[in-house]
């Protein structure tokens, strides 16, 4: 059937696909530097360095300049409109000095929050107005993804029906036009953790939002292979009494992206939402270390999470830069390490568990082979006779027993060779 609206072509879907995996490739995750002046102003002013357009560049260099392994941990950096411009102490374009560490650039597209009338103080994002020239300038100076963030907030009433909606679509609208110009669209709904709800409140809320926003995806043929999410963790306002523990806010994140996050979306890069670097590093290994099945990558897309301990050494010094630069390398390393180190541990218990499998049935059967060969006769006798395999183990299983369910049978047919039953 012929499409009735303007379809990405099958080379535009490889392409867009191709960017999203190498972003969430295994053990890699996302730097957003995306901070405008104003939020930048703040970060720097706790470390007491003036906010200027060269100290902002110098910060940034410090960290696009760093050793170039971090691309083993980091697959993209979300750039904001002024770095992209901005050179490196060396008089190269920043673009290109994280290109030439293979890593993939990204770019902030939206221009901030509007109120949004009719509501109690929710807001929608603006930048829609000539969006899709403005991605295929950026598409030419080196970006191949982009980023557009949507809040909603937890109070009474909110967020609004009016209000889920609204960005639900203008993040939709964000995302098919990302994709006609050959960006991979980051669609990040983030719900505040401002307020005293649960983490139950949050859940309910982050359904709701998530459902409709991929309702909306879906209305404005948005490509989800050539896509990522970037939502906020489920965890409880920040003035709830209760705390919760890295496993509870894991359970509840999983489960509410597994009632409402395709399958085809390849990965899921976590804002940290204004928590601390350990927190949101906790926070992220316990959701890989869920039992729940995730058809998605879980990875990290953090700001603060991930340049705190770099600005705090650097202090505006330019000695401190290697410092700094140390420090920023240390936390996205920590980061991977943490998210991945319950993959090492579920492979080596997957492997020890078949290995005791083979051998527990080895020392049974064996012992019953050798019977049954020394008295044959006996053959026949429930003690002695090698039990035939369950109907359920006719077909072999397709884990890591199958090795020992093949031997099994093997056993059992040598030992119907040497001492057939009457």
């Amino acid at each position: 059937m012929t499409h009735q609206y303007p379809s990405l072509s099958p080379e535009q879907k490889q392409e867009l696909a191709t960017i999203a995996q190498r972003i969430v490739a295994p053990g890699k995750g996302i730097l957003a530097a995306d901070e405008s002046t104003g939020t930048m102003a703040k970060r720097l002013q706790k470390i007491n360095v003036e906010n200027t357009e060269e100290n902002r560049r110098y910060f940034r260099d410090l960290l696009f300049s760093v050793d170039p392994s971090i691309s083993q941990h980091v697959g993209g950096v979300i750039f904001f409109h002024e770095t992209l411009y901005q050179k490196s102490d060396k008089g190269v374009l920043f673009p290109k000095v994280v290109k030439d560490k293979g890593i993939v650039v990204g770019i902030k597209v939206d221009k901030g929050t509007a109120g949004l009338n009719g509501t109690d103080g929710e807001t929608t994002t603006q930048g829609l107005d000539g969006l899709s020239e403005r991605c295929a300038q950026y598409k030419k100076d080196g970006c191949d993804f982009a980023k557009w963030r949507c809040v909603l907030k937890i109070a009474h009433g909110c967020p609004s029906p009016l209000a889920i909606a609204e960005n639900a679509n203008v993040l939709a609208r964000y995302a098919s036009i990302c994709q006609q110009n050959g960006l991979v669209p980051i669609v990040e709904p983030e719900i505040l953790p401002d307020g005293d709800h649960d983490l139950q409140r949050c859940q309910y809320v982050t359904e709701k939002v998530l459902a409709a926003v991929y309702k909306a995806l879906s209305d404005h043929h948005v490509y989800l292979e050539g896509t990522l999410l970037k939502p906020n963790m489920v965890t409880a306002g920040h003035s709830c009494p209760r705390k919760y523990t890295p496993q509870e806010v894991a359970m509840a994140t999983v489960t509410a992206l597994r009632r409402t996050v395709p399958a085809a979306v390849p990965g899921i890069c976590f804002l940290s939402g204004g928590q601390s670097e350990e927190e949101a590093s906790l926070n992220l290994n316990a959701m890989n270390q869920t039992p729940l099945h995730r058809p998605w990558k879980l990875t990290f897309s953090y700001g603060r999470a991930l340049q705190a301990s770099a600005l705090a050494a650097w202090k505006g010094q330019p000695a401190n830069k290697q410092a700094a630069q140390e420090a920023f390398f240390t936390r996205a390393k920590v980061v991977i390490e943490t998210r991945d180190s319950f993959h090492t541990l579920e492979s080596f218990m997957l492997q020890a568990f078949a290995l005791l499998f083979k051998f527990f049935f080895f020392l049974i059967f064996h012992k019953s082979f050798r019977l049954t060969a020394w008295h044959p006769r006996a053959s026949t006798s429930p003690q002695v006779r090698l039990t035939r395999l369950p109907a359920s183990l006719s077909t072999p299983p397709a884990t890591s027993t199958r090795s020992a369910w093949t031997a099994l049978t093997a056993l059992q047919q040598d030992q119907q060779a040497f001492c057939p039953t009457r």
